[in-house]
């Protein structure tokens, strides 16, 4: 794999198109990789390529890069398929926040659980099954490495519907907890070692160590001193449950029935309700930004952002031995969460692929909290695989954030105006409203 082919497939989400590309263009070996860019989007797509020149230029890559708006074009022949499309974009997520909060449902990012995530995940299936099949009939051997959001969702669905198996979840939320860990604790990151598991935006640290110390005890004595410290939503939920969450406060409140029903835990937390939307509004900016910079021909900067796609490409071309935090089927990985979900472990990385590591079983009062969180993704999943519109309203009602805060009654009603509201998005099979059968 002397020149590896990568597809990029929703390339105009620009901004994180050029981190990946400089994290990839680092690596002297894959500064020659050919690089296909598609998306639907044709202003996007042409921004894309522009600033994909751009940053080959600035890093001294001789990169074969092509733009392509037929997708099966982009992937024939690649040898890895970089997934980071958003169906719907921003006026789809604006969607997932007005609609609920008119019904009562507060939610801070709605991406991964709740109503938003339900929903975001049932307008991406359709594109994820086409997705797979073209992959399965122009480059069958390829990696697809998902970015994608509701991560453990979309890749459940993925396995199931298209019966790939070399596909793998990314996410950042690991590194930088442990990051952020480390500089709390004053340790260098490289100096710490580190053991997590669970799911998606929702796994654990269960190890935290520096030259073979437990470093808890000295995040225990900081957390004791600073009030702020424990103000937020992820330390609240360690100093209880004994583990350090992997995501961040804004996240973790919707994964849980305990914040944001109640006034007082709002303020106490200090939770944004709502604020992902000025993020979407940002990222929106961004891109304008990057596109007008590439036209006037000013410069643009090149960062390099750590992900995990990069090094995955690198380690499997070069047989460089790596560890990564990947989202895959359990299949006994976890064993006491169940082997249908999407569970997020180490996985060992090298020219043999991405092979996930089994983590035992997680304490019980995690198992426990992670297994509600995988029942939810199952009905969605079921959802759309049985064409069963009533699990939409399953899924709602399981849901901890949303069960806390509507009736059943409420929840279904909800579940309809947010089938009304977002339409031909969604599959057709999944686009009844049933609210009516428990109005009798």
């Amino acid at each position: 794999m002397t020149h590896p082919k990568i597809a990029f497939v929703g390339a105009g989400s620009v901004v994180f198109t050029q981190g990946l590309l400089a994290d990839l263009f680092a690596f002297p070996e894959l500064r020659h990789a050919r690089i296909a860019l598609h998306d639907i989007d044709a202003d996007r797509l042409t921004t894309a390529e522009a600033a994909a020149h751009y940053i080959a230029r600035e890093l001294g890559a001789d990169a074969r890069i092509t733009a392509h708006a037929d997708r099966r074009a982009a992937l024939t022949g690649a040898d890895f398929v970089i997934n980071i499309v958003q169906i719907g974009m921003g006026d789809a997520t604006r969607t997932d926040f007005d609609v609920p909060a008119r019904h009562g449902l507060r939610q801070t990012i709605g991406d991964t659980l709740g109503v938003g995530g339900i929903f975001r995940a049932l307008r991406t299936f359709p594109f994820l099954k086409q997705l797979g099949d073209d992959i399965t009939e122009v480059c069958p051997d390829a990696w697809l490495l998902n970015y994608t959001n509701p991560m453990a969702m979309n890749v459940q669905y993925l396995t199931r519907a298209t019966g790939l198996d070399r596909v793998v979840g990314l996410c950042h939320s690991v590194y930088w907890t442990m990051q952020d860990l480390a500089k709390l604790v004053d340790v260098p990151y490289e100096e710490i070692t580190y053991r997590a598991a669970g799911v998606n935006h929702q796994a654990w640290v269960l190890r935290f160590e520096h030259r073979g110390t437990d470093l808890y005890p000295r995040l225990d004595e900081l957390i004791a001193r600073d009030e702020q410290l424990r103000r937020r939503v992820r330390v609240d939920m360690y100093r209880r449950l004994g583990y350090y969450p992997t995501e961040t406060s804004e996240h973790s409140a919707e994964y849980v029935p305990w914040y944001l029903h109640h006034d007082s835990e709002i303020d106490r937390l200090r939770l944004p309700v709502g604020a992902y939307l000025g993020i979407v509004d940002d990222n929106v900016a961004e891109y304008r930004r990057t596109r007008d910079a590439l036209a006037q021909g000013a410069p643009l900067t090149v960062e390099g952002t750590m992900e995990y796609a990069p090094q995955i490409i690198h380690s499997i071309v070069t047989g460089t031995p790596r560890t990564v935090y990947g989202n895959v089927p359990n299949r006994g990985l976890i064993d006491n969460l169940p082997a249908h979900g999407v569970v997020e472990v180490p996985c060992l990385v090298d020219a043999n692929g991405v092979q996930p590591t089994h983590a035992g079983a997680l304490p019980p009062q995690l198992a426990a909290l992670n297994r509600t969180y995988l029942s939810m993704n199952d009905l969605v999943v079921r959802a759309a695989l049985d064409d069963e519109p009533r699990h939409i309203r399953h899924a709602a009602m399981v849901d901890p954030a949303t069960a806390a805060t509507l009736t059943v009654q409420e929840i279904w009603r909800l579940c309809d105006a947010m089938v009304r509201a977002h339409g031909e998005l969604l599959p057709p099979s999944l686009r009844a409203t049933l609210a009516e059968v428990t109005d009798s």
